[in-house]
């Protein structure tokens, strides 16, 4: 259907399909036609656009209409028409906890007892777990102290993608904090109470001002002069996107000279240091393989992560005599398949233009194919469906797998929404090796094992791990003995 497709949902008439999916990072329902005598080809119908994440999607009776919830709220959607409409419901009610904890309590322990992937479950006696842990929470006071007793019972059970989490509620948090895209020499100000720039994030708001350098100082932050125990989160709280001033000089006490920056929110400065992270990976492997080698890493198994490793994959990478795949810290997601097939193609035909060079005939055809050796890197925190891609990439024997074995937490799992509001993360499907056994607390193995010692980057440098993939691939390639 080319979608995302989380849940689906059938008219009473059986006519069509109601299918809550994602496309360009948005939740909106379609319909999608079941006459299988129609003469046209069946064709997915977008029935709602707005922004919103949506859920609990259903027809009426008639199937003329679909409800659903959007951002709390009930929405309704002619099909026909595709108009959609708000439900005014205004209600009161009073929750009795003592009644409430009980029942969130008997629906997480039978959702887990009717769809847990192993029905041994994994040599718990679940039965007794309910007359263990039932007393407990009857006697707890609050929904965080149910829950913590829940964790206990759904942690006897060994196993990942495990957990429950609170329903939201009360409160929004603490104030939303600009980011500068700086770092200190934390050292300096712990001991002087002064800010000296010791790394500028590409692309942050002080690098696209292009009037700070590493080495100058950060005299003052709005009206606040820099001083010891100056907290920068509460200076720069509700900025982001705002005009804040600064004032830096080359040395401590210098002449000072004032640069304007809008601070961004912490998810985008991430993002930036991820990418500046990146990039440095793939100028060490270039630089280290003496120009032989590209660089890509996935930063999860998300549809995002694989349009992005389709950009990474560019004609840079295409050039080179081999690639490095790192999947180091990926949590995993669903598209290990279509990234394996990315590497996992082989050439067969080169097609070229009058007077153009050649180029591989998958690419001409606008398949996505890589057609070079690789190797790749996994560590401890490559979790999931990073480890079904790390099983899949040593079945299919497409190169040799540097770093250290992965984590061994491989369920696909499905969010339930209990009672209460509480999410309980629900692992109901059992993934299993070629060779038919259990990977679930089985890591993926390596080829070459190589520990990386906890901040070596920064004290020297270097990235053990990426070092030893750009050895191996220049072995497989023959250009090292």
């Amino acid at each position: 259907m080319g979608l995302d497709v989380q849940r689906v949902a059938l008219s009473p008439d059986g006519k069509l399909a109601l299918v809550t999916a994602t496309a360009a990072g948005q939740t909106n329902l379609y319909t999608y036609p079941l006459d299988e005598l129609a003469a046209d080809r069946p064709v997915a119908r977008q029935l709602t656009t707005t922004a919103g994440a949506k859920s609990s999607a259903q027809f009426s009776p008639d199937s003329r209409e679909v409800y659903y919830l959007e951002a709390g709220r009930i929405q309704i959607a002619t099909v026909e028409r595709r108009e959609s409409r708000p439900l005014a419901i205004t209600a009161e009610f009073t929750t009795d906890f003592a009644q409430e904890k009980m029942e969130v309590f008997r629906e997480a322990w039978t959702l887990l007892r009717d769809n847990f992937y192993d029905t041994a479950f994994n040599g718990v006696n679940w039965e007794a777990s309910r007359e263990t842990y039932g007393p407990r929470v009857a006697a707890a006071a609050t929904p965080d102290e149910m829950r913590r007793i829940m964790s206990l019972m759904i942690g006897d059970l060994n196993a990942s993608h495990l957990g429950i989490s609170g329903g939201g509620g009360g409160g929004g948090g603490g104030p939303v904090v600009g980011k500068l895209g700086l770092r200190f020499d934390r050292r300096e100000f712990e001991a002087q109470g002064r800010l000296r720039v010791t790394e500028i994030i590409t692309l942050g708001p002080v690098a696209v001002t292009q009037d700070v350098r590493v080495g100058d100082y950060i005299r003052r932050v709005g009206t606040d002069d820099v001083r010891p125990g100056l907290s920068l989160d509460d200076v720069l709280a509700h900025t982001v996107n705002r005009r804040v001033p600064l004032l830096v000089s080359s040395t401590p006490t210098g002449a000072t000279r004032e640069v304007i920056v809008k601070p961004v929110d912490q998810a985008t400065e991430k993002a930036l240091l991820y990418r500046q992270w990146v990039e440095r990976n793939r100028e060490y492997v270039l630089k280290s393989s003496g120009g032989r080698l590209g660089y890509v890493h996935m930063l999860s198994m998300s549809a995002g992560a694989l349009e992005q490793l389709h950009i990474d994959l560019d004609a840079e990478n295409h050039d080179r005599d081999g690639v490095v795949i790192d999947l180091r810290n990926n949590n995993g997601g669903f598209v290990n398949a279509y990234a394996l097939d990315v590497f996992a193609r082989q050439p067969y035909l080169r097609m070229s233009l009058r007077g153009l060079p050649e180029s591989p005939a998958r690419t001409v055809l606008g398949q996505r194919a890589l057609e070079s050796p690789t190797v790749l890197v996994t560590n401890q925190h490559s979790l999931s469906d990073a480890e079904d891609f790390a099983e899949g990439y040593r079945v299919l024997k497409l190169g040799p797998i540097v770093g250290e074995p992965t984590a061994g937490w491989i369920i696909y799992t499905w969010n339930d929404t209990l009672v209460d509001g509480s999410t309980l993360r629900l692992p109901r499907m059992r993934v299993r090796a070629a060779d038919g056994t259990d990977m679930e607390n089985a890591p993926r193995p390596v080829d070459v094992k190589v520990d990386r010692p906890l901040g070596e980057w920064q004290a020297t440098g270097q990235d053990t791990q990426l070092y030893h993939a750009v050895r191996t691939l220049l072995r497989r390639l023959g250009i090292l003995e």
